[in-house]
């Protein structure tokens, strides 16, 4: 575990500009297959401009340049509520990260808020959108095959693909990408010598980039001439703040007010970039006095819940996320100790209008209500 945290804080560090010049000597083998590895994302993306298949129903993919911490998965569960309020059907399909292995094409993951598949099949993020979103959602490594599945089952306006950007092999009707304000697009170097999964220039494939903040109180981590490169696009903005606490009670999870008072807390959480999710707990008055860090889409172990029940004994709360929760709550916490931070996503009510054009013309059935105010719904960090 040590090992895991060391590596990847050399990592950060290198990717986020703040290595030392023996770290950036170490990286040059990293460059080297950053090269490789964007000379095959070129590829494979060229590829997949002639042969991508049409899903026969509109797709909506969220996804980002970056690797984690973009809120990709609040903004997922913020969408699908906002369309499932002017009347749509609709579902959300995701590639299940984390998840077994299945000989199954696809697997239903949840319908109508019940959970079909455990988390350990179905992967920690669509199990806990299961648990925010009344719809149907499916898991495949091909997401073509959970469209499928989903079509022959259900009538559906729309799918949207949680973290589909990278999913060229289909294609898609509406393309958002969304970009951490916070961090930006650190070095701007190529996996994995720096955070990005694709340089840039493939913004040109997006029909908007979603600007996504959180907390007040940094300074934004997009340089003035990526600023400039994106404005090239239409831009939307969007904050992503604590909306509650949430607290597992015999497998039914409760909100209680997203208030600590000064209450001694650790933080737990298995995310590729932590740091937001701290700012949050401290912005709603915790007393952060201890972290401990697992990687991203981390599976829990015994071990691991005796070390942070160990860390927890001096505080008085331990706080982690949504998604580490629907693996936590397995483990006996004593009572009212262990909580996950709720998120919710907001758009200023000019670019709610904005993302409504930009979707509601493309959907399959006929728009069921007026445009409104804007809406929040809960999420996750991702």
């Amino acid at each position: 575990m040590g090992r895991d945290r060391a590596r990847r804080s050399g990592l950060e560090r290198l990717w986020h500009g703040d290595a030392t010049r023996r770290g950036a000597i170490a990286a040059l083998p990293l460059c080297v297959a950053a090269g490789m590895f964007r000379s095959a994302v070129a590829i494979r993306n060229l590829w997949w401009r002639r042969m991508a298949r049409r899903a026969g129903i509109p797709v909506i993919s969220i996804g980002n340049l970056t690797v984690g911490g973009n809120a990709k998965t609040p903004f997922t569960l913020f969408l699908a509520a906002r369309l499932q309020g002017r009347g749509f059907n609709v579902a959300i399909v995701s590639r299940g990260y984390s998840g077994r292995a299945s000989k199954a094409r696809a697997i239903l993951v949840a319908d109508r808020g019940e959970l079909k598949a455990a988390p350990e099949e179905a992967g920690d993020e669509p199990a806990m959108m299961a648990r925010r979103f009344t719809g149907p959602i499916a898991i495949a490594r091909r997401r073509l095959d959970a469209i499928e599945m989903l079509s022959e089952r259900y009538a559906l306006d729309a799918i949207i693909l949680d973290d589909g950007f990278q999913h060229t092999r289909l294609q898609r009707d509406v393309d958002l990408v969304l970009v951490g304000d916070r961090r930006g697009f650190g070095n701007r170097r190529m996996l994995p010598a720096g955070p990005m999964r694709e340089p840039l220039s493939a913004l040109k494939r997006a029909d908007a980039v979603v600007v996504v903040s959180v907390g007040d109180n940094y300074p934004s981590g997009i340089r003035p001439q990526e600023m400039k490169q994106m404005l090239r696009h239409r831009v939307l903005n969007a904050r992503v703040r604590a909306r509650c606490l949430v607290q597992s009670e015999n497998g039914q999870w409760r909100e209680s007010p997203a208030a600590l008072a000064g209450r001694r807390v650790i933080a737990v959480s298995g995310l590729a970039d932590p740091s937001a999710f701290h700012a949050m707990v401290r912005e709603i008055d915790g007393d952060l006095v201890g972290v401990l860090e697992y990687p991203d889409h981390h599976a829990y172990t015994a071990a691991d819940w005796q070390e942070i029940a160990s860390a927890a004994r001096d505080v008085d709360l331990v706080i982690t996320t949504e998604k580490d929760l629907i693996k936590l709550e397995r483990f006996p916490f004593p009572r009212d100790s262990l909580y996950a931070l709720r998120l919710e996503v907001s758009l200023a009510e000019e670019d709610a209008r904005a993302l409504d054009g930009l979707i509601l013309p493309r959907l399959r059935g006929p728009e069921k209500s007026e445009s409104g105010p804007v809406q929040e719904v809960s999420g996750n960090a991702s």
